[in-house]
Parts: structure tokens; C-alpha cells; sequence
């Protein structure tokens, strides 16, 4: 199959201002799956790509890294799919497929993985994300979707979802079903929201770490959460010292970790996910004297995505999500910056006019 012209969306410098953008698919090899885009979940990582914040960006950049679709062809030594299925796309499509780290589930640690967006295919060619009416992924890359899951309410959990989900199921290593392990998701955005849900679900005690009170009623009432802290209330926070197992770090903007180190227990653990474009800081003492830990971690592996999806319909959980088209795109992230979205944007491509 040859070349085909498609429309995407496209940031073309450090703006990050999007508008429409026509290029041409690369070549449908005998592994790949052509998808039609119908959502893509809009992403705070999108918006560090778009201006060249997080690593260096070739423009123009189409965006867009939580991609559900449609099975429009099928390369001739595809066996997983048919022309019809519903299937996501995440964060990466390609990596070497040699390295211990593909060999055990962990291809998105690969030194040669390729970023759905932003990313170099190995001929010099760059990829394109989910802002678009059509992509080309292979065949390992792409996860099937549930039938009972919307694709809408999948969106999300193909990047945000996956990032929290990883790192949470890691937690419950060595521990009992009978332990209850107390769990601090700091902010309550795009990831952080899913990871309240997801812990819940799991059966973590869950305390939501936020820097103000304004999300209290939310993530008590409508996630489910069992606590809420607020992180610039010093008596709060000195009450609440030494509670915790974990904390998953949502964040993707400079904020102060010292004082989160606090609230775990000897041996906790501070795990970070959210991408902060600046250096974050802490003193070796407030690890060391509690044998604590900072660690990070990246998305997920394909496996864990289809876990996730399978876990997020047969509980029966909804992402809380607001649906937008292509026209709107540009205010999306402007709201997005400024934290009004209650939870995540994603972007109904296939029922918008990408001209």
C-alpha cells in the first residue's frame, strides 16, 4: 500500500498554536494497522511538545498520543485484528524489539523507542499523533478495546491511565490482599484523577495531596477518596506525618517534593509521573533518616495497557471527561494550563472538520 495524503492538526513553533495540516502517511508495511482516528485525549505532555519545553521539538508537531480508532486496513501478516475493531494507540509504536527491556514487558523503556508524536521513525522520518484522521501503527502497538468500553472514556486511559496504573500495581508487590495500603496521589488533574479511581479500586486507602481546598468536595464525593490534605496547611501536614506507604506525584510543574517526603513512612516511596520541565529538589537527609525512596516511572507496557482496559470495564469505572472538536483545541489547552477541566479534554476527531 502507498502513500496516502491525510489532515491533521499541527503546532508549527513554540506558540503551541494549532492549525490544520495536511501530510502524507508513511507506507503500510506487512505488520501494520491503518486506524481511523475517531478520539484522542488531550495531554499535558502534548502541550510541553508543542513548545519545544521537554526535549527538542521538530515542527510542524501533530500531537496527540491517546488515540482510539477503527481498523481500517490490515497489512498481510496481521493475524490480531480485523477491518472494524475498535483499538487505542498510546505513547509509543515502535521500539528495537531486542533489548532486555522489550524481551520482559518493558518495551517502553527501550533506548530505541519510538514517541507516537514527536518521534523519529528509523528512516528520519517523524511521527505523527492522534491529531489526525488517520495513522499507521504496527501491529504490537496497538491494544484492542473492550466492547463494553465507550471509546471516548477509553481515551484517557491509554496515556493518564496507564501512568498511574503501572506504578500503583508495582505498589501491591509483596503485600497480602489483606493489607490495605495507604496511598497519597498528589494533584488531582488528567493522571491524578484516574489514580484516585484506580486506587479505589484496587482497595488502596486513598488521601488526595492538593495545595488548596477548592477540589476537597470532588475528591471526596464524586472520586471516592478517603482523605484529602492540603499541602500549604501546616497543621495538616504535620498531622499527617509518617501516614503513608506511597505517593504517586502527579504534578507536571515545579513544586517542592521536601515537603511531601514527610508524610510516608520509613520505607515509603514517592513515586513521580508528572513531567515538571524544571529541576525538582530535596535533602538527602529526609531520605536517608527514613530509609525512604524517590523513584519514577513511565507510562506503561502494552500489557499493562490492556490490563488496565480490561480492569477499567469489567469494574465498570468512567474517566470524567470533556468532550471537544478540533475547533476548540486551542482554548482546550488554554483551560488545560490553568487547571480548568474536571478531568481530562479529549478530542472527537472523527466528528470534526480538520480543514
Amino acid at each position: 500500500m502507498g502513500e496516502r495524503r491525510v489532515i491533521g492538526w499541527a503546532a508549527r513553533d513554540t506558540t503551541g498554536l494549532l492549525s490544520s495540516y495536511s501530510f502524507n502517511l508513511r507506507k503500510t508495511g506487512p505488520e501494520d494497522v491503518v486506524i481511523k482516528v475517531l478520539y484522542c485525549g488531550i495531554d499535558h505532555t502534548d502541550l510541553h511538545q508543542m513548545r519545544n519545553e521537554i526535549h527538542s521539538t521538530n515542527y510542524p508537531l501533530v500531537p496527540g498520543h491517546e488515540v482510539v480508532g477503527e481498523v481500517e486496513e490490515l497489512g498481510s501478516e496481521v493475524k490480531k485484528f480485523r477491518v472494524g475493531d475498535k483499538v487505542g494507540v498510546g505513547c509509543i509504536i515502535g521500539s528495537c524489539g531486542k533489548c532486555s527491556s522489550c524481551k520482559s514487558n518493558n518495551e517502553h523503556y527501550c533506548a530505541d523507542r519510538i514517541f507516537t508524536t514527536g518521534g523519529t521513525y528509523p528512516d528520519g522520518a517523524p511521527t505523527h499523533g492522534g491529531f489526525s484522521s488517520t495513522m499507521v501503527v504496527h501491529q504490537a502497538f496497538v491494544v484492542r478495546m473492550p466492547n463494553k468500553l465507550a471509546p471516548e472514556q477509553a481515551a484517557p486511559l491509554l496515556c493518564g491511565g496507564v501512568t498511574a496504573y503501572s506504578p500503583l500495581k508495582q505498589f501491591t508487590k509483596g503485600y497480602s490482599n489483606e493489607d490495605v495500603l495507604r496511598v497519597g496521589i498528589l494533584g488531582l488533574g488528567g493522571v491524578g484523577h484516574l489514580g484516585v479511581i484506580i486506587a479505589k479500586a484496587m482497595g488502596h486507602h486513598v488521601t488526595v495531596i492538593s495545595s488548596s481546598s477548592k477540589k476537597k468536595e470532588e475528591a471526596l464525593e464524586h472520586l471516592g477518596a478517603d482523605s484529602y490534605l492540603v499541602s500549604s496547611d501546616s497543621t495538616e501536614m504535620e498531622a499527617a506525618a509518617g501516614s503513608l506507604d506511597y505517593i504517586l506525584d502527579t504534578v507536571p510543574a515545579h513544586h517542592n517534593i521536601k515537603a511531601y517526603l514527610s508524610l510516608l513512612k520509613v520505607e515509603g516511596r514517592l513515586v513521580i509521573v508528572g513531567a515538571s520541565p524544571q529541576p525538582l529538589q530535596f535533602i538527602a537527609s529526609d531520605l536517608i533518616l527514613g530509609k525512604k525512596t524517590i523513584g519514577g516511572s513511565f507510562i506503561g507496557s502494552i500489557e499493562e495497557t490492556e490490563e488496565l482496559l480490561e480492569f477499567w470495564a469489567e469494574k465498570g469505572l468512567k474517566t470524567m471527561i470533556e468532550v471537544v472538536k478540533t475547533d476548540y483545541v486551542n482554548k482546550a489547552f488554554e483551560r488545560m494550563e490553568r487547571n480548568d477541566v474536571r478531568y481530562r479534554f479529549v478530542l472527537d476527531v472523527a466528528g470534526s472538520n480538520l480543514h
